[in-house]
């Protein structure tokens, strides 16, 4: 980003392409890129995942968002607002879940499953870095939110432990 001689902002449409490439790789709802007070943000429509990417500029030929994996049916009907039981396990950031280690190995939890505390419930990819996200305590995994390859935000429920 650069500034013109009037003091317009003239926008990098190859950064802006990039953004756009990551955020499908990732599957991410929004990244934004900031130099100073200037700033580009590359959001999708939060309501359909995979919907039109909308840009702070023209958008560039081959930019469009890919459609991500249809959902499987959930195990068990969701409960009335999750994030307030007491067992939820919620998102630290913004990614794609993953039920299992590899595509066709067992997955790491299961509803009904009993766990430790510290055991692997999924794991949540940002940025290309696989993070566990562990139970916070043993129990029962009643409930999970989120199917394999599924996009997540932050804070959203994921799970819940009894």
């Amino acid at each position: 980003m650069t500034d013109t001689p009037n003091g317009a902002m003239q926008v990098d449409v190859g950064l802006v392409k990039q953004l756009a490439e990551l955020l499908d790789d990732t599957h991410l709802t929004e990244i934004e890129v900031s130099d100073g007070d200037r700033r580009i943000r590359v959001a999708r429509k939060a309501a359909a995942v995979s919907g039109p990417v909308t840009y702070a500029a023209p958008a560039p030929a081959g930019a469009s968002a890919t459609p991500a994996p249809a959902p499987a049916a959930p195990a068990a009907a969701p409960l009335a607002d999750p994030a307030d039981h007491p067992g939820v396990v919620k998102s630290p950031m913004v990614g794609t879940a993953y039920m299992a280690a590899e595509p066709g190995a067992k997955p790491f939890a299961t509803v009904g499953q009993t766990v430790a505390a510290g055991d692997t419930l999924l794991i949540v990819e940002a940025m290309k870095v696989m993070n566990p996200i562990v139970a916070p305590r043993a129990g029962t995994v009643r409930q999970l939110f989120v199917d394999n390859g599924q996009p997540v935000e932050f804070d959203q429920p994921l799970a819940i432990v009894e």
